[in-house]
């Protein structure tokens, strides 16, 4: 939402005479990043800008990505792991910078409503460095540039769209009516719209309702310390509070391999383990993960060390599909402590050239019809990159059979506008999690198979995890090798596999070559595909 450029004055106000309280902060830091800093290198969003002794704030960096985190200071939170006077001097110098260069005017990057709620709840979380040593000037600066764009976001926070933006505002001003001076009115009113917003975006099964999941983790690190906040100053919590993050929680446990890692699914990318089990740490929920998500329309199987997760739902509709990927009906598999069969995820950086290709069916561990995506996508500026066609109902039925497999049957009209076909992907893993099988079949929208004139071309792709080794041996079988030594054998009926060149785009450290293993086939001569991954090898002790 942009407003354009409003002069200061407009939400000019009573200056608080204090700070309440700090929440704390989960977010991994590092102290070596605040040497860094200090020395004017500032490495974000896949950018590194050299100030040389300059302002940040007054560089013009064409990565928009770098921007919205320097903006954001979340990076504070390294200023406070190193723990000395210095880089407290100089978080307070760069912060005193900030509200000289941009605190004058709202509008621009800098106010936009994702960046202004992650810079609110930096600047509360981390006042207590920044303050430290500071003169009445700088407090005083500081508390009314905080309490100046407290006013900005409420007053633009109604008109947002309900996504995770709208969330994370209001969490934000749940936490300025706990950290400033406020009525208890003031109090009430921001917890009744976070409420609002635990209502109409968290699903009953946990899920958020954009169906992605890393958008879970990023609510849960902020909504964890305002719960402990509320707690921490004798306040009553929103009354959803509490039972929403349980869910989530519960959620975030369906959404988690065994080797600990996050599925790629729908815009979610890599998490550190450390990130992740920060968050998971505070998990008062118990009990196994779901065996599926019916709201979020998810699927997941598990025997012994194996998990399979797959994707059996429709996009979101309008603006929460904006980080939608075409991937229904894919699966990934992990075992043990590695994962292997994956989808090639987003880009950690959101601004990268990979962004789009990573939302392409072709990117996803399923079948791709006529060289096309499941989804079209918006390109037009206006709208933004939202789903504008494609799949729009997805029918799934359980196979599970109590003592010899978990499965299910998924098909999906993603291709029926412009094909008239349908994809239909059957999966059951037995019971020992030594074998899982696979069939996909492609149908007429009456469910009958193509005619022997159709020419349209099929590709079931399984994109391989980047650290599994692979390798074919003579008779066609594909070999998936972990390091620790559990091997998964791919093996497909009536089809040899190809091993291809990929790329796994959901590296913390950049997108990095992999390989895929692909099925090619024409479906008016083969409409159904049978293939199997069994483990051959268990891990090394």
């Amino acid at each position: 939402m942009a407003l354009g450029r409003i002069s200061a004055l407009r939400f000019a106000g009573g200056t608080p005479d204090r700070l309440v309280v700090a929440p704390i902060d989960l977010r991994i830091a590092d102290p070596h990043i605040a040497e860094e800093i200090y020395s004017g290198r500032f490495a974000m969003g896949g950018s590194m800008i050299d100030t040389s002794g300059g302002s940040p704030f007054q560089i013009e960096v064409a990565n928009q990505s770098f921007n919205r985190s320097l903006h954001g200071f979340g990076w504070l939170r390294h200023m406070r792991a190193a723990d000395h006077d210095l880089a407290f001097a100089n978080a307070r110098a760069l912060v005193d910078d900030w509200i000289v260069v941009e605190g004058r005017e709202l509008g621009g990057l800098a106010f936009e409503p994702d960046v202004l709620a992650t810079r609110l709840i930096a600047w509360f979380s981390h006042s207590p460095i920044v303050l430290r040593g500071a003169d009445h000037g700088f407090y005083r600066r500081f508390l009314k540039s905080i309490a100046l764009q407290t006013r900005y976001l409420k007053h633009v926070a109604g008109a947002m769209p309900g996504d995770a933006t709208r969330f994370k505002a209001r969490i934000a001003l749940a936490m300025a009516s706990l950290c400033l001076p406020s009525s208890a009115g003031a109090v009430r009113a921001a917890s009744r719209n976070l409420d609002s917003e635990i209502d109409a975006q968290i699903l009953p099964d946990g899920g958020h309702v954009s169906r992605n999941p890393m958008v879970l983790i990023e609510l849960l690190t902020n909504l964890l310390p305002l719960k402990q906040t509320y707690i921490n100053l004798g306040q009553k919590p929103p009354r959803n509070l509490a039972a929403g993050m349980d869910r989530m929680f519960s959620a975030l446990r369906f959404f988690r391999h065994s080797s600990g890692e996050l599925v790629l699914f729908n815009g979610a990318s890599a998490v550190s383990a450390d990130r992740l089990l920060g968050v998971l740490r505070y998990d008062e929920t118990s009990g196994t993960a779901f065996r599926e998500m019916p709201h979020s329309h998810y699927q997941r199987l598990s025997s012994g060390n194996a998990v399979v997760v797959a994707d059996t739902g429709a996009p979101p509709r309008g603006g929460l599909s904006s980080q939608a990927h075409a991937g229904c009906l894919s699966f990934e598999l992990s075992s043990g402590a590695n994962c292997f069969i994956v989808n090639a995820g987003a880009p950690v950086v959101s601004h990268t050239s990979y962004a789009d290709f990573a939302r392409m069916t072709a990117a996803h561990s399923t079948v791709t019809l006529g060289d096309r995506s499941s989804l079209t996508f918006s390109h037009s500026e206006f709208l933004g990159p939202i789903v504008t066609g494609g799949v729009r109902r997805v029918s799934v039925e359980s196979l599970d059979e109590e003592g010899k497999h978990q499965g299910f049957s998924a098909s999906h009209d993603g291709y029926v506008g412009r094909l008239k076909l349908l994809h239909r992907r059957k999966i059951r893993l037995l019971s020992s999690g030594h074998e899982l099988q696979g069939r996909d079949e492609i149908l007429k929208p009456d469910e009958t198979a193509p005619g022997a004139d159709n020419q349209t071309s099929a590709v079931a792709r399984f994109h391989i995890h980047p650290t599994i080794s692979v390798s074919m041996d003579d008779d066609g079988v594909v070999h998936l090798t972990a390091g620790d030594g559990e091997t998964w054998a791919f093996v497909a009926r009536d089809l040899k596999p190809n091993i291809e060149e990929d790329v796994h785009f959901a590296d913390l450290a950049g997108a990095r070559t992999s390989k895929q293993i692909t099925l090619e086939f024409d479906v008016g001569t083969q409409s159904q595909v049978d293939w199997k991954l069994i483990r051959t090898n268990l891990p090394r002790a």
